[in-house]
């Protein structure tokens, strides 16, 4: 479908979340209507809309009284240790939430965009497309690709775009990226997993990406991450090199070192080639992603 030129009416979840606010800021630029739902912290920009995603109720009332073109569900329980001890809450959350706003949506012919994850994958083998078979390793993925069957299953126009480790600036979010530089630049040492790969995702390239999806209604399940296949400690040491900090001040260490509850998986890393062929805004390299992103900081810094 192409691009529709007119103003569109936007729903969109987890507004004040770093994706959600960096979305919604983006959409309102773009002079769209834009109803920002949020659970606790209200949004500074759009229409804003309380939501619970716990209370079905609510859900259905705020999707018939206010008739969205588009829904971007980014809402969700997305702790991946907290999913594991209370599997019930994040089922509520991210799975049946899903559910009560994909039939709803599918009532008022809304285009339903679902913001998943690559947790979804058993990170045995990284570099994942759109076709590969998901099997997760933990509660987060589990509830995350149950969202995902919901939607194949009961939306009448949809697209399941996963994305990957995104990092950008948010007032009270830190992204691991910042959390380096602050770390580094106060001279403490930090320990950081040199045997986990993602596709880290710069925050403004995404939300841009997504924004396509809803104005085009492209369809269909899609990956939007950065297109580079990175560690967190390689991660790590390219901010180091970018800013002239310590690289001393790093300790590699294994994933086995950290006592998590959840299990993750080895390797995340998702191929963008659909979204590289497809899309006119195209997923960043990471060179790109933090160059851009030091520039948020200084620019953050200055003001």
């Amino acid at each position: 479908m192409d691009i529709r030129l007119e103003s569109i009416k936007f729903l969109v979840t987890g507004s004040t979340g770093l994706v959600g606010r960096q979305v919604v800021k983006d959409l309102v630029e773009k002079n769209h209507e834009v109803y920002s739902c949020y659970h606790q912290e209200k949004p500074d920009t759009g229409i804003p809309v309380h939501l619970d995603l716990a209370d079905y109720e609510l859900l259905t009332k705020i999707l018939q009284k206010t008739k969205p073109d588009v829904i971007l569900h980014l809402g969700a329980m997305t702790n991946v240790d907290l999913c594991e001890s209370q599997p019930e809450l994040a089922m509520k959350i991210n799975s049946k939430s899903t559910e009560i706003l994909v039939k709803e949506s599918a009532k008022l012919k809304s285009f339903f965009v679902y913001v998943s994850t690559d947790y979804i994958f058993d990170g045995k083998k990284g570099m994942k497309k759109e076709s590969d078979t998901p099997q997760p390793l933990c509660v987060y993925g589990k509830t995350k690709l149950e969202g995902e069957n919901a939607v194949m299953n009961m939306a009448s126009s949809w697209c399941i775009a996963r994305t990957s480790t995104p990092f950008g600036i948010h007032p009270t979010k830190k992204s691991f990226p910042l959390w380096v530089v602050e770390n580094l630049q106060n001279n403490k040492k930090i320990e950081v997993v040199n045997d986990q790969y993602t596709s880290p995702t710069y925050v403004p390239n995404l939300s841009q990406m997504l924004i396509e999806l809803g104005t085009r209604q492209m369809l269909g399940v899609i990956h939007l991450a950065g297109k580079t296949r990175i560690s967190r400690y390689d991660l790590a040491l390219l901010m180091t090199e970018k800013l002239n900090l310590n690289s001393q001040l790093i300790s590699p260490t294994s994933m086995e070192s950290f006592s998590w509850k959840a299990k993750r998986p080895r390797d995340s890393s998702l191929d963008v080639s659909k979204a590289n062929s497809t899309l006119n805004e195209k997923p960043l390299s990471i060179e790109e992603s933090l160059n851009s992103f030091i520039n948020d900081i200084k620019s953050t810094n200055k003001s």
